[in-house]
């Protein structure tokens, strides 16, 4: 279930109007909600790292490692390699390769897919050198690089190459028509977050902290700061 970009906005504006601190405009609002939801999102994987370090729990729902694969698992994807070379344009982190092939031991209709297998470069030109360690249907490679994947194996047994991947998340968007003058929230143009919902406080401290710099009022950032750090000690408790 998304985050409702309104709520996130009305949430932002109801607290900057309570201490009358000043107003964040629609444009404002949407530059700082994308920051923080990719703050949020790139934060996943350094909390991985640290919690993998850690002994996890038996207790299903309060496991670390669990709730933070549930989070990344909104942005599981599987999309083609194009041409063999070209990765998904919304493409944060690859998984796993894998090449299509006709059989060439059966039927011409029939098909395997299989995981290829990373290699760095310098274990590429090894292998180029080494008949009995060149790719086969049953072990294609491949190597990455600055223009995306090239993919090694029996070339005209190839029917496609596609991967799975971590996809970025994609762009919120406050948008509104005017009435009067007045920006009215427009839902069909708009766009949510795509975060997990749990999330959702979070998102409204980390704009606060944004548009107190905006703001130049250090009382807004000490304000979301407070929420904060009383919402870390609630998840610890």
């Amino acid at each position: 279930m998304a985050i409702s970009v309104d709520t996130v906005y009305q949430r932002v504006l109801a607290v900057l109007n309570k201490e009358q601190r000043g107003y964040l405009t629609p444009q404002e609002f949407n530059l700082f909600a994308n920051q923080a939801q990719r703050d949020i999102f790139e934060q996943y994987f350094y909390d991985i790292n640290q919690f993998s370090r850690l002994h996890g729990n038996d207790t299903e729902y309060s496991d670390m490692l669990n709730i933070l694969n549930e989070k990344i698992s909104i942005f599981e994807a599987e999309g083609a390699v194009v041409g063999g070379t070209t990765l998904p344009n919304n493409l944060y982190r690859l998984g796993t390769v894998k090449v299509l092939y006709t059989d060439p031991y059966r039927d011409a209709q029939e098909q395997k897919l299989i995981e290829a297998e990373r290699v760095n470069k310098n274990e590429y030109l090894y292998i180029l050198r080494s008949p009995l360690a060149a790719p086969t249907v049953d072990r294609p490679i491949y190597i990455r690089d600055e223009n995306g994947i090239r993919v090694y194996g029996p070339s005209q047994l190839t029917i496609g190459v596609t991967c799975n991947y971590i996809k970025i998340p994609t762009d919120v968007e406050w948008n509104y028509t005017m009435v009067l003058g007045v920006p009215q929230y427009n839902a069909s143009t708009s766009t949510n977050f795509q975060l997990h919902e749990s999330e959702e406080p979070e998102l409204v401290e980390k704009i606060l902290e944004l548009s107190g710099l905006l703001l130049k009022d250090p009382g807004v950032y000490q304000i979301a700061n407070q929420e904060e750090l009383e919402r870390i000690q609630q998840e610890k408790a």
